[in-house]
């Protein structure tokens, strides 16, 4: 009757925290969907054909599209052939942001694709397989009146994937190319009010540098950076979500401490990815508000990365620490063949992004996929950690599939048990399909907005209230994974409730008193756990 009790009070106890933190994901939802605006803007920019007139002993190499010291511009390249001013003398110049504004640290990092207007002509079309170099320069300054301060120059190679919609007749004569978007810059921070990029095309038709790249008319620029609105609310998630599952990760600790016997394999894997989820959750981007540090897309990726392979680690560990016929668990050697695949598809994922991100730090106009040699060795990455993956998840579903099936053929023993350890075990098989269904309802969600974020607008309307669909995913689902992250520590937690020597009379050799938990790992300092005592009796049997 005491056991009864006690498994109807734990399972109305679950039902209330399940029922709490349903209501906490929906906020998480609503707070991205309605107070949120969208994460990100894109802004147009159209370059401005300066004249370099350095040859004339200018003060600045930095030439300014507009303002008091604007450069001397040239309409359009049919001016430059009538004042006699050759390609090398060309700048395009960009000013971000536009007139009368000012970026913000709140933006977090700027984007940059490039796309060139490139018209058609005889006796100057557009090669095949055609590369273009640019010669940029970035420069930023806090004030108007400042001088422009160099953060980076290189020379880059850019390939040209052009379409030509009309025949190539002398009729044709004038229209543009349909010509994709190139990567252009990115870079991580953005802690100053003014941006400068100067863009060159340098001509030396001895080596072949912009030869054959047809006639290039204008430079368009399109910049990509995060809302400050959305910033915000986004710090302060993460500021209120840490001290959460701070607190939840202390107490489970503490439980587990205060059992006499050593933490079990599972018990550490959940403490690890409650680990990194705290990890994912410390606000230092609050840092990045008074400091340039332009590595912090590279640091949240690092962080993310570790994350994703503790949560993929966990589930196959999960998930082999209830196959109550394995005999070798609670060891994390004897998950090699499933652990392997995670840490090879993390490992070529981190080389991808040092190669990509890692050398933005310098260059910011760096980018792994304007080379061949680079998007050879990129996709090599990404293919290796896609077989991973897939081999990941050939041998997730193939423990699950074991582990249901071992809890129905152990479901017959339940009748020969005591009425209290009895609910106990059906407490302990409903809390693991509980947590499967989660996991499978957290894992589709994340694909589901996915998709939705991809193929929607950005924003659904009913009447006057506007819901910002890619802000609600991103909130929702980062609010999602910590609450997965919470329940499991709360779930997981060892019990320190005993049951008396005459609700362990009749069972299968439980000893009277012995602690009772969650877990279903082998061994500890106090002998088998009861999950793993009664599926090796019955299988003896």
């Amino acid at each position: 009757m005491a056991g009864a009790i006690i498994e109807n009070m734990s399972t109305r106890k679950l039902c209330i925290v399940g029922g709490i933190l349903l209501a906490f994901q929906v906020i998480a939802f609503l707070v991205g969907g309605l107070i949120a605006p969208s994460p990100t803007t894109a802004v147009p920019y159209m370059s401005v054909k300066c004249i370099d007139v350095r040859k004339n002993h200018h003060k600045t190499k930095w030439l300014m599209p507009w303002g008091p010291n604007h450069c001397d511009k040239l309409k359009d390249f049919d001016e430059a052939v009538s004042r006699q001013i050759e390609a090398n003398d060309i700048v395009f110049a960009v000013h971000v942001p536009l007139p009368s504004k000012e970026m913000s640290p709140w933006f977090q990092f700027m984007l940059f694709i490039m796309q060139l207007d490139i018209a058609f002509k005889m006796d100057n079309d557009l090669k095949e397989n055609a590369e273009i170099t640019l010669d940029v320069s970035l420069a930023y300054r806090d004030d108007k009146f400042d001088d422009w301060k160099e953060i980076a120059h290189a020379v880059e190679i850019r390939k040209l994937k052009c379409t030509f919609g009309s025949p190539k007749t002398l009729d044709s004569e004038g229209r543009h190319y349909d010509c994709d978007f190139l990567p252009f810059m990115e870079i991580g921070s953005v802690a100053h009010k003014y941006y400068l990029i100067n863009i060159r095309l340098p001509v030396n038709e001895r080596k072949g540098i912009n030869v054959g790249i047809g006639e290039i008319k204008d430079i368009r620029l399109v910049g990509i950076h995060q809302n400050g609105g959305f910033t915000k609310v986004w710090f302060a998630m993460k500021t209120f979500l840490t001290p959460s599952i701070l607190i939840i990760m202390v107490w489970y600790w503490r439980r587990i401490t205060l059992m006499t016997r050593a933490p079990v394999l599972l018990e550490k894997v959940i403490f690890a990815l409650g680990i990194s989820m705290t990890f994912i959750n410390i606000p230092v981007e609050w840092f990045s508000i008074g400091f340039d540090w332009t590595w912090m897309l590279l640091f949240g990726d690092i962080r993310q990365g570790i994350f994703y392979a503790m949560l993929l680690s966990f589930w196959i560990i999960f998930c082999g620490e209830h196959m109550m016929d394995q005999n070798e668990r609670n060891r994390l050697s004897g998950y090699w063949k499933q652990v392997g695949p995670i840490a090879v598809g993390s490992f070529c994922l981190f080389i991808f992004d040092m190669c990509e991100r890692g050398v933005q730090l310098k260059n910011p106009f760096y980018s792994i996929w304007t080379t061949e040699v680079g998007t050879e060795l990129a996709m090599a990455f990404i293919i290796v950690a896609g077989i991973c993956l897939c081999l990941y998840f050939l041998f997730l579903c193939f423990m699950v599939f074991q582990v249901f099936r071992n809890i129905s053929g152990k479901q017959s023993s339940l009748p020969a048990m005591s009425k209290a350890r009895r609910l106990h075990y059906e407490g302990l098989i409903f809390r693991f399909k509980f947590l499967m269904l989660i996991t499978l309802a957290c894992a589709a969600m994340t694909v589901i907005f996915f998709i939705v974020s991809q193929v929607t607008e950005g924003h659904w309307k009913w009447g006057d209230i506007t819901i910002q669909v890619n802000s609600a995913f991103f909130t929702g689902i980062y609010g999602m994974w910590n609450l997965y992250v919470f329940a499991l520590m709360f779930l997981y937690a060892p019990s320190h409730k005993n049951y008396g020597e005459d609700q362990s009379n009749g069972d299968l050799g439980v000893n009277s008193g012995e602690e009772l938990q969650l877990t279903t790992t082998i061994t500890h300092v106090d002998g088998p756990t009861e999950v793993y005592k009664l599926a090796r009796k019955e299988a003896q049997e």
